[in-house]
Formats: structure tokens, C-alpha cells, sequence
């Protein structure tokens, strides 16, 4: 039945494709489109951090995906990202609930690495794009872009700014088996001075996950304001929400891990009659003002905030008290049973402020061509949280039967926290000639932190200053050929949990610096553009070290081994006349060492972290404006447990597209049509080890979209 709903939607979708086939027979015949592989061609990366230097000239790896790509491949959530690029991996990516993402092996902190326009934000939240023209991510230690954050990258949201053209485009999309959204984007001049451009969006979300079934809303404007010569504002705000039950994982069935074969990936066990949405409301706002000093300096002050409001609620499954009297504390029963929970935290706020004051400029000083960029960035953040309910309702199946009354009474306090930060920068790139340049940076920051339980009890503060150095040395073998090697090195900043078992509770913890080398080559031609780099990342870890007791004050944390990752990535960009192939691989070898308190985890590999990625995407025109597409997305094997005793295989998924050009009239008609795991292949496709419990993540089934895209 399944097999023969999808051939009968294929169909459907090829048949959508023929009637502008057939209107294209009838219109003038256009030229033959060329999707490039990069999104924006030799623009400059926001994240990179050193102006107008375009991404090829940067001694670091970075990528930029444009909106026309991410709507290539289907991807409407910050998640899609593992399916791009090798480097970055799913990290704990549920349906309808927050993004979760690895960079190089390290899970991102979605409180720290995370901007918009360059300015920090708090991602722990759903991330609409429909107003985004691009993403940005950049792969290792973000010291240079960030004062506290996780090893591993940034990813940065580009907001879309009016453009020179006015325009109206309008877009009606489907994903089977019943996600439909239909969208705006507005842009008009109103004169030279002034333009203004409009994104909404409104979905009826229905994916193949069963019991998932939500909306989703965007209302987005951008203003442009030259008030004058040379003093631009640029103004824009964000409204979004979005509500959809989650989805809760699978897990280890006592010993064994299920065969994903025998797993119906559409079941949600978040299917009790009592499951409630969660839902993520935003609001978002920023101001840009930029002044031209001269023909060489200009200034910049870049004010954001945010407005984050979350209900989350989970029928929650976690362990198992079986009926023998054996107590699975991260796992699931042998024969399927878990202890299911009602959760629910409503009413979360979290806010967000930044001001961000700089000055970018061109000058000589002794013989050397240098770009400097300086300033500061405040910043603030504050959540607010209410009573949380966690209760146990009794023991449901991985079958998906078996109904519970639901308990949404709250008793367990959680912990409001209060952030304020003030960072110092500086970044310059210097030409030192005969094709070197040396490039620096370097970040001061100041933190003040305090937490405290909603009650009011168990506080804590701590203030804390460290600076993070960044260094890159470049070399232009040739006008196409550039080889680098950069260190650097980031921070992560935190405190002793405040409870009673610890000796030392709420004692602001040293600074965890992490440390990462890079070298690599990089080139690009008209008809390759390629990168290879080698990096090494070293990261402290804490641990608790405990005499056993249990009693208040047996524990302490300490420093205690490290994580370190090293690998090669690669990527290619391949052209031709009518296509191209897209190419990216990275090769891990991520690794726990060091530890005294538990030496059996020395050598072993971080749960869920695969050790070999590749990413293909294909494109081939084959008449004028129709052009094909493939994917294929591989992932290495994964360790299940923290001692490496069990682990899940690697999996391959193929994908296939189309797009297809044409004019109607005036209008610029705009057709794509997908199948995504286009084999239907079963496997786990991600293993997280999260709040001590293992969990597995079916990688979704054979999925048809299709959508339809008019400029006016």
C-alpha cells in the first residue's frame, strides 16, 4: 500500500512537470540554465569575519548556501544542513522540535553558535528560513567570531535585504503526504533612496511522521534607507511561529540495537490522545547603520534583539522497569516497553540583545597593505521559565499502542539564567607581497553569569575575562591556487552544578580553552573550484569525580582528559557546460583521551559521530530549462554507547530532482520536483547519547515534494 501510494504520487508529480513542458513548446525558447554549485559566487562571507574577502581568499573553511539551493534540495530547516555538507552531522534532530547540529565531530551549542547577520542569537528555537538568502557555516574554532561558544564551527543566518529590481515572486510547495505552504516575496523601490522587501509564508504541516501534524507562519520586512550620501540604515523585523508534537525517539531494546528494517519509521511514539504541540513563537528585530568615512573607512553600528517564547511538551519515553524488577536506566525493555513520562514546560522565554559598534579600513603602514576591522559587541540574555512537569504515567511500547492518562501537574523547578558580555575585537589581514599574507585576530571578552533555580533557590554568579588569539599565514602559489595554515583557539565558559552532592557547587569553573591547527590547499578556475584541509582540534573535558557515598559534598568536578579531533575534508565544485557535480568528504578520527577517572574511555570514539561523510549533488541540463538532479549522502558506522560495545552501521541514500525554467508571458516560472531517499532504504540515521540515555532516529522514508515558484 505504501509502495503504491508513492508510485501514485511520482505520478502525480511527473504529471505537474509535463504541462509546462508542453507550454514550453509554445514560448520562445530560452537559454539553457546553469545552477552553480557555489551560492554566492566570490561574495563575502559574513561569518569569515574579515570584510569584503570573498570565501576563496580566506585561510579557513567555510561554506555559503544560497536560498535558490536550499530550495534545490528541499530543505526548509536549519537540520537540512547535515545533508549538504560532510562536515556537519545530525545531532539529536527530531521532527518539529530545535535543530540540533555537529561541525567536525562537536555538537553546537545552540545557546553560542549560532548568528544572524553576524550578530549572536539563540537558536534554541525553530529557525524559519523563508526570509533568509542565505546560510553560512564556518568549520573550526570560532574564537575569532565568537567570545564563548563549542568547538566545532558558527552557522550564521543571511536576512534577505532589498534588491535594485523590483520584484514579486510567489511560491506554492508540497511534501508528501500533506505538508502544503505557499509564500510571498515582495520587493519594491520606492525611490533611489528608499526600498522595502516583504516575506511571508503561511504551512499546513503534515509529514510522513505519523501524529505530527502542525502550522507553521512567517511575516517578514526589510527596509533600505540611503539617507544620505554615504550613510546607509537598514532596518528588518521577524515574526515567526510554529506549532507540531515532536518526535520521540526509539532506543536499544535491552541489549540489542532493532533492526531498522523491522521499524516503521512513520510511527511517532509521541502519539498519546493527550499530546500537545510544541510550540515556538519568535520575534525578531534588527537595526544597521553604516557610514562611509571615506573612500577607505567606514563605521558601523548593528543593534539586535530577540524574543523567544517556547511551550514544550513530550510524552516523553525514558528507560524501563521491567516486570522482573530489572531497571533499564538508558534504554528501552527487551520486548519493547519503556517508562513514558508527561512532560510539559510552558510559558519559556528567552531573550536576546546585541549591539555590535565597528570599523572596517584600508591603510599602509611600513611598506605593508593591510584591511583592519575593530570593535566591540555587547550583549544580553535572559530566560524565564515556569514549573515543569516530568510524571510518570506508566509503561507504553515501541509498538505505539498502548494509551496512558496523561499527569500535566508541574512540580520540578527549572533555572532561569542571566548573561551579560562585553567583547573586544580586532581582525586585520596583511599583505606582506610576493603572493604571502599574514592574517590576525583577536578577542577579549568579559562575562557576567548568574542562574538560580525559579524558587529562587540555588544561585549562583560568577564573572569571568579571557581573550582568544587567531592566527593565519597564506600563500598564492598561483593567481588560482592558494595554500594556508591557521591556529586558533576558543572558549567555553561554565560552572559546578548548585546541588548539594557537590563540594564545591556553583564554584565558576577555569575557562575550557579549545585549540585547533589548520592547513590546506585551495583553488578555483572556471571550472573547478576545490578545497583540502587537515585540521586537529583539542578540547578539555570535566568530569565528576565521586567517592561512591552519594552524600552531600562526595562529589568534585575536575579537568580531566580531552576530546581530539583530526581530520581531512575535501570539497569540489566541477563544472561543465549544462552541469556540474557538488562534492564534499571529510575523513574523522575523533578520539577521548587522557582521562585518569576513567581511563576504559581513552581511545574510544564520541557516540554518534561518524568517522567517514560524503555528500554528492549532481546537476545536468538535458533541453532548454529543465535540468536534472541526484544526491547521494553517505554515512559511516556510529558508536551507540560511550564504550564503544555497540554501534549502528553506516548507511547511503539516494536522491533525485528536477528543475525546470520557463516564460509565461513576462512572468519567470520556476518548477522543482523531488524524491528524497529515493531507494526507501531503512537504517538508523543518528544515535544520540542525550541525558544519559541512548536514542535512535530512522532515517525518514521515501518522501515526493514537488513546489512552483512565479516571478511577476
Amino acid at each position: 500500500m505504501a509502495s503504491t501510494r508513492s508510485l501514485t504520487l511520482i505520478a502525480a508529480a511527473a504529471a505537474l512537470l509535463c504541462s509546462p513542458l508542453v507550454l514550453a513548446q509554445q514560448q520562445q525558447a530560452l537559454p539553457a540554465v546553469t545552477i552553480s554549485g557555489k551560492a554566492v559566487d566570490n561574495a563575502p562571507v559574513l561569518i569569515g569575519g574579515f570584510g569584503t574577502t570573498p570565501l576563496a581568499k580566506l585561510p579557513m573553511q567555510a561554506e555559503s548556501l544560497s536560498a535558490e539551493r536550499l530550495k534545490d534540495l528541499g530543505i526548509d530547516s536549519i537540520a537540512g544542513l547535515a545533508s549538504v555538507d560532510a562536515s556537519v552531522g545530525d545531532s539529536y534532530n527530531a521532527e518539529g522540535y530545535i535543530s540540533y547540529l555537529s561541525v567536525r565531530g562537536f555538537t553546537l551549542d545552540n545557546r553560542f553558535n549560532y548568528r544572524r547577520d553576524g550578530l549572536p542569537i539563540n537558536a534554541e528555537t525553530a529557525l524559519p528560513l523563508g526570509n533568509k538568502s542565505a546560510l553560512e557555516i564556518l568549520k573550526g574554532t570560532s574564537g575569532i567570531q565568537a567570545g564563548t561558544s563549542a568547538p566545532g564551527g558558527l552557522v550564521n543566518l543571511v536576512v534577505k535585504r532589498p534588491q535594485a529590481v523590483d520584484s514579486t515572486v510567489l511560491g506554492l510547495a508540497y511534501s508528501q503526504r500533506g505538508t502544503v505552504e505557499a509564500s510571498l516575496d515582495w520587493n519594491h523601490r520606492v525611490s533611489d533612496e528608499l526600498a522595502l522587501r516583504v516575506n511571508a509564508s503561511a504551512a499546513r504541516l503534515d509529514p510522513q511522521l505519523r501524529d505530527a501534524q502542525g502550522n507553521r507562519q512567517l511575516l517578514a520586512a526589510a527596509v533600505e534607507w540611503k539617507a544620505r550620501p554615504g550613510t546607509l540604515v537598514e532596518a528588518e523585523f521577524e515574526l515567526s511561529h510554529q506549532s507540531q508534537p515532536d518526535q520521540a525517539a526509539f532506543s536499544m531494546l535491552g541489549d540489542t540495537v532493532p533492526d531498522p528494517r523491522s521499524v516503521n519509521p512513520r510511527l511517532n511514539l509521541n502519539n498519546q490522545s493527550w499530546t500537545l504541540p510544541t510550540v515556538f513563537d519568535g520575534r525578531t528585530a534588527s537595526l544597521r547603520i553604516t557610514q562611509q568615512l571615506n573612500e577607505d573607512w567606514r563605521a558601523q553600528a548593528h543593534v539586535g534583539v530577540q524574543r523567544l517564547r517556547t511551550d514544550d511538551h513530550l510524552a516523553f519515553p525514558y528507560g524501563c522497569s521491567a516486570a522482573d524488577g530489572t531497571y533499564y536506566a538508558d534504554r528501552y525493555c527487551p520486548n519493547g516497553d519503556f517508562d513514558l513520562y508527561d512532560f510539559r514546560s510552558e510559558g519559556e522565554r528567552r531573550d536576546s540583545s546585541a549591539l555590535d559598534l565597528s570599523l572596517t579600513g584600508k591603510f599602509s603602514a611600513f611598506g605593508l597593505r593591510q584591511e583592519l576591522s575593530t570593535g566591540v559587541l555587547f550583549s544580553r540574555f535572559r530566560s524565564r521559565f515556569g514549573g515543569e512537569a516530568y510524571n510518570y504515567m506508566g509503561t507504553g511500547n515501541v509498538d505505539g499502542s498502548v494509551q496512558l492518562p496523561a499527569d500535566p501537574s508541574t512540580f520540578d523547578g527549572n533555572t532561569n539564567r542571566d548573561e551579560h558580555g562585553t567583547e573586544f575585537y580586532l581582525r586585520d589581514a596583511v599583505q606582506l607581497g610576493a603572493g604571502w599574507q599574514a592574517w590576525l585576530g583577536l578577542r577579549h571578552t568579559r562575562l557576567q553569569r548568574r542562574s538560580a533555580v525559579t524558587d529562587g533557590s540555588e544561585a549562583t554568579r560568577y564573572s569571568q575575562s579571557f581573550t582568544t588569539p587567531w592566527l593565519g599565514l597564506s600563500y598564492a602559489v598561483s593567481p588560482e591556487l592558494m595554500a594556508y595554515a591557521s591556529w586558533g583557539e576558543g572558549i567555553e565558559s561554565d560552572v559546578v552544578p548548585n546541588r548539594p552532592v557537590y563540594a564545591n557547587p556553583g564554584q565558576a569553573l577555569p575557562a575550557m580553552k579549545s585549540r585547533q591547527f589548520e592547513a590546506g590547499l585551495k583553488a578555483g578556475t572556471r571550472a573547478l573550484d576545490w578545497s583540502l584541509a587537515w585540521f586537529d582540534i583539542r578540547q578539555p573535558a570535566w568530569r565528576d569525580r565521586c567517592d561512591g557515598s552519594g552524600d552531600d559534598g562526595s562529589c568534585l568536578t575536575v579537568a580531566d582528559g580531552r576530546a581530539h579531533h583530526r581530520g581531512i575534508e575535501a570539497t569540489a565544485d566541477l563544472k561543465w557546460s549544462g552541469g556540474g557535480l557538488l562534492a564534499s568528504a571529510m575523513r574523522l578520527r575523533a578520539r577521548n583521551e587522557g582521562s585518569t577517572l576513567d581511563a576504559s574511555l581513552n581511545g574510544l570514539t564520541p557516540v554518534n559521530v561518524p568517522q567517514t561523510q560524503v555528500k554528492l549533488h549532481a546537476r545536468q541540463d538535458v533541453m532548454s530549462g529543465l535540468q536534472l538532479q541526484g544526491g547521494l549522502v553517505y554515512e559511516g558506522p556510529r558508536a551507540v554507547l560511550p564504550d564503544n560495545s555497540v554501534s549502528i552501521p553506516g548507511w547511503t541514500r539516494l536522491d533525485a530532482g528536477l528543475r525546470y525554467e520557463q516564460r509565461v508571458g513576462s512572468q519567470q516560472w520556476t518548477w522543482r520536483a523531488g524524491i528524497d531517499n529515493l531507494a526507501d532504504r531503512r537504517a538508523w540515521r543518528e544515535s544520540p547519547y542525550q541525558y544519559s540515555h541512548v536514542y535512535l532516529y530512522p532515517l525518514a522514508p521515501r518522501t515526493v515534494r514537488a513546489s512552483l515558484e512565479v516571478r511577476l
